[in-house]
């Protein structure tokens, strides 16, 4: 699993990771594992993060997946 869309948001907004991770109140380490699927965020965070790059959090936790639903059925 890996959120698609965060990265491209952050850049477009010219954010590094250090400063999304300020404004979200968490690591730099942590914006990292969100960004390569290896965590995902609690929603107070995914909220502050939504509001820092101007998009909604539907836009920004695209997750791809190599599994789709209909196999796990």
């Amino acid at each position: 699993m890996k959120i698609i869309a965060l990265k491209e948001y952050r850049i477009k907004k010219g954010l590094s990771r250090r400063d999304l991770a300020e404004i979200a109140g968490v690591t730099e380490r942590h914006i990292a594992f969100i960004e390569n699927g290896d965590r995902l965020p609690s929603l107070d965070v995914a909220l502050k993060i939504a509001s820092a790059v101007g998009q909604t959090i539907e836009k920004i936790f695209k997750i791809s997946s190599t599994n789709s639903s209909k196999e796990k059925l």
